[in-house]
Parts: structure tokens; sequence; C-alpha cells
């Protein structure tokens, strides 16, 4: 099957377009490839991407429950992820973990990867679907190492999906504190990195959503209905989920004000509210959906015993 053909046959429906608005076809897979792609028609490939505490696991268990997606359930792994049940892709924790993996560049994988084989993509077609019902038409997968490897798993499964989530950086990095044991700036930076990384990353898939964890919080039904449109499934109802998921993180933040931390969080406010301006996300206005504004940027280092959670 040539690659015009394929990519007819596959129906591409870009949704994402390049940082410069200009629409990004992606070079053919490798001919290894090709000629198990077909076999992949009947399926769609839904990945969830976000770093851990993003909400990830809350919309897996959502989205795992219709009756047209299968997820992966009692693995007896952290999660059900599916990074633990593979042998093709290093997990996030041999890149050194929560908070850390994204600096590692080999964790950042694309269409270049020399991991891209027809023996590998075999082999994790064929360890997922252990835990698959391929009777379903939705194959569901969540990893946090997604968020940076979302190319790569698009050349290895064409007829994929990409739910990217993302939530506040303040209830991230202290939710991911208590494992990652690093300071809260590297925290904050390892965010912007990972998510500087899935921005660019976007403009290559053909098919990807981004949703807030907040959004998602707030109004579950109106945010799952999205996803089922996204996705060409029947809508049906989904339990609501804990409105106050950010609201300890958010005190905990609000409280280093009345401590002798209040220097240092000032710092790391005029150093990154700039940046998570972008985001959509503000280290002052914690509440609030914000755009990019200007703001001066002074270099600070917070001690990771700084914060005892």
């Amino acid at each position: 099957m040539s690659w015009t053909r394929l990519r007819r046959a596959l129906v591409w429906s870009k949704v994402s377009t390049t940082l410069n608005g200009e629409l990004d076809i992606p070079e053919p897979p490798s001919a290894a490839l090709t000629t198990q792609v077909a076999a992949d028609l009947t399926h769609k490939f839904v990945f969830i991407c976000g770093l851990h505490r993003s909400g990830t696991s809350p919309l897996f268990r959502i989205l795992r429950d219709h009756p047209e997606i299968s997820g992966f359930r009692e693995t007896n792994v952290f999660e059900d992820e599916g990074q633990h049940l593979q042998t093709v892709m290093p997990t996030a924790r041999e890149y050194g973990g929560f908070g850390r993996f994204g600096w590692c560049p080999e964790a950042h994988l694309t269409e270049n990867s020399q991991l891209i084989t027809r023996e590998n993509r075999e082999r994790l077609f064929e360890e997922w679907s252990k835990h698959w019902d391929l009777a379903k038409s939705c194959l569901l997968e969540k990893s946090p190492p997604n968020l940076i490897r979302g190319r790569f798993l698009q050349a290895m499964f064409p007829n994929s999906y990409f739910i990217v989530i993302t939530r506040h950086p303040i209830a991230v990095s202290l939710a991911t504190w208590k494992w990652a044991r690093i300071s809260l700036e590297g925290l904050f930076q390892h965010w912007l990195h990972c998510h500087r990384l899935s921005e660019m990353d976007r403009g290559f898939l053909q098919r990807v959503l981004v949703v807030k964890y907040e959004e998602l919080i707030n109004n579950t039904q109106t945010t799952v209905d999205l996803i089922y449109r996204f996705l060409s499934v029947c809508p049906q109802p989904c339990p609501s989920l804990n409105r106050d998921g950010n609201a300890r993180y958010f005190a905990i933040w609000r409280e280093l004000s009345q401590m002798r931390l209040a220097v240092l969080k000032n710092h790391l406010v005029a150093k990154y509210e700039t940046d998570f301006r972008h985001y959509g996300y503000s280290l002052v206005d914690l509440d609030a959906t914000v755009t990019q504004d200007s703001m001066p940027s002074q270099i600070l280092g917070l001690h990771e015993s700084a914060l005892r959670l």
C-alpha cells in the first residue's frame, strides 16, 4: 500500500497546526511499519498525556468505563500505566522519575527514534493488547512520559488520538514534591520544560485535544463530552470529580507568605509568572484563567529542604 493511499485510508483529521499556523504533514512512516498499519484501521489508539499528578488517572478511569473504550485495569502495576506493561520504551523511572524524567534528552521520543521498528511495534502492541479488549473500537493508554513522546507513538500507531491534560504548576509541583524531593523551583522548571516540548510536538500530531484539569473537575460532564466528540464515541453520563482538587496545594502556597519563605516565594513569582501565564496559569491569581503578561525576572534557587509536606 502506498503512503498516499494509506493516508487517504486513515482519513487524517488535522486538529492542531504548527506554531506558525501552517499545516504540517509528517513524513511517511518507515516501510517496515506500513505493512502493519492495515490492522490498526479498526482501532483508535487513545493516549492520555500529562505529568505525574496532572489528573491523568481520574480522566483515565472515566474514559475506560465507556462501552466503546478499553483501558487497562487490575494490572497490578502503578496506576495501570502502560509504561509498566511493555519492554520497548524506558519508563519514567529509568529517566529519573517524578519531576526529573523530562530533562533526559532520550526521554523525548519522536518519529526519528531508532526504537521505531517493525519488531518493536509488534512487540508493543502484543504486550499492551494482553490488557485491552480488542472488540472495542478505542484502545486507551496513559503514562506521564506520553507528554513528550506523542510523535513517537503516532509513528508507531498512525491511527492515534492524543488527549493532553494540564494542571496548575503549583498543584503539580507540591503534589509531586513528596516523591521527587527536589526544589520547588526545580519542579517548576521541569513543568515548563515538558510543556514546552509538548507544545512544540503538537504541531506534528494529527489528532490532539488539550484540556485543563481545572476544567475537568469544575465541569466534568462538559469536558468529558468534548473528549467523547473528539473520539467520535457516543456520549454517556460520568461521575463528578472533587472540585477542591487544587485547594490544599493553593493553601500551602498562600501560607508561604506568612513564613520566612515569603522572600523566596516572591522571587519565584517574579521569575516564572510570565512563563506560566503562557499556559493559562498564574502564581498570583491562582484561580484565574490568564493570558500572557510581562513581569520582571530574577534568579532564585529554592533548596529542597524548604518545603516539608
